[in-house]
């Protein structure tokens, strides 16, 4: 298998997955945590862990130095981008031309990332979603403020927003939406997808912050008019902006009722989730497949337990000393593993906790437990 290289705030889902199967991963992301380093050749940072945010200049840095030098006397063939370079079209076209980029284009990118670009689609292809305007209306009451380069739900707010200047072309104002968040993780060629399964995300409040993203639980059975409405949706997204390989489509459901809420154009959290098939390429190789032949995997969806990822937010203060990472690192079902010194403040992302079960109600009970569990020993072990 070739060299290739993933880059994300944290990569180490798509590492692991790489390496599983069989390619040669460099990593680029902000954290360098124990699991991402073990399943990587090489690991090159790109921003400050506390920062949760990619830097620019740093990733360009890191590409160049892949494309002139390789990894082990091997060219590296090009980079996947993961979470953090949403919002970055620019920067994933100047680093599509220094390696090649393994995914959805940098021009499709930006426009589905344009407010007015992508829900003028949805508009005009009558596919539901909530009501969505672009300056702020006049009466907030039941609107949230959004960024489109935002990820993660940091950049969702409520009323009052303080706007010290016109909102840029970016942002966009949405009526908030009854019903459970939801996604469909799927991988597309520009011309079809092929749908692994659909999801239940967790939010939590944090402070200001009504809707951050901790975590996701699936496969999760949905009703087969909803599976094929939102795999219907999916396809025309994915013919409309030439989406290529992991995607996902978050949307809400209340009842029979589904509003799309927004595309992931890169390999998503909910990923994690899925199992590699006998005899089937696992979701990297399916990926690069997509991307650069336009092969999709043929293999209907595999029956399997229902899996969940929950994202470990710091209380307080935390600094590990070796004792507690080590501690750390034995706990059942950790993943993002930080290794000894790091230092995290309130509301930094820990680590990630992983659980199976047969259903979404007995996964998410292990996860709650699992979290504040793990969260109680903190107190005794930094």
């Amino acid at each position: 298998m070739p060299t290739v290289a993933v880059a994300a705030i944290s990569a180490r889902a798509m590492a692991e997955a790489a390496a599983n199967d069989g390619f040669k991963v460099v990593a680029l992301d902000l954290f360098g945590d124990v699991d991402t380093r073990r399943a990587a050749s090489r690991w090159l940072p790109i921003g400050a862990p506390g920062s949760l945010q990619i830097d620019a200049a740093t990733v360009m840095a890191a590409l160049r130095q892949l494309a002139d030098e390789g990894e082990g006397g091997e060219p590296v063939v090009g980079w996947i981008a993961g979470s953090g370079f949403e919002g970055e079209p620019a920067l994933l076209e100047e680093g599509a031309a220094v390696l090649p980029l393994i995914g959805t284009a940098p021009a499709a990118v930006r426009r589905l990332r344009d407010p007015a670009s992508f829900f003028g689609f949805l508009a005009a292809r009558v596919i539901p979603h909530p009501q969505v305007m672009l300056q702020p209306p006049e009466d907030p009451a039941a609107w949230l403020m959004k960024d489109a380069y935002g990820c993660g739900g940091w950049h969702v707010r409520r009323a009052p927003w303080s706007l010290d200047e016109p909102p840029s072309s970016h942002h966009y104002f949405q009526r908030e939406m009854p019903g459970l968040p939801m996604s469909a993780t799927f991988i597309a060629n520009g011309r079809d997808v092929h749908v692994l399964g659909f999801n239940e995300m967790s939010v939590r409040r944090f402070g200001s912050r009504p809707f951050v993203f901790c975590g996701v639980v699936g496969p999760v059975p949905v009703p087969e008019n909803i599976a094929s409405r939102v795999t219907s949706i999916a396809r025309m997204l994915a013919v409309e902006f030439e989406l290529r390989g992991l995607c996902s489509l978050d949307f809400m459901r209340d009842g029979d009722t589904i509003g799309v809420l927004e595309v992931n154009p890169r390999p998503p959290a909910s990923m994690s989730l899925y199992r590699r098939p006998a005899d089937s390429p696992g979701l990297m190789q399916a990926h690069v497949r997509a991307c650069t032949s336009g092969e999709l995997p043929t293999m209907p969806p595999q029956p399997q337990d229902t899996e969940g990822i929950e994202i470990v937010f710091a209380r307080r203060p935390v600094q590990l000393d070796a004792p507690a990472a080590e501690k750390l690192a034995a706990w059942p079902g950790i993943g993002d593993v930080p290794g000894a010194g790091q230092r995290f403040d309130i509301d930094d992302p820990l680590c990630t906790l992983t659980a199976s079960d047969t259903g979404a109600d007995p996964v998410r009970a292990r996860l709650n437990e699992g979290r504040e569990r793990l969260l109680k020993s903190l107190e005794t072990l930094a």
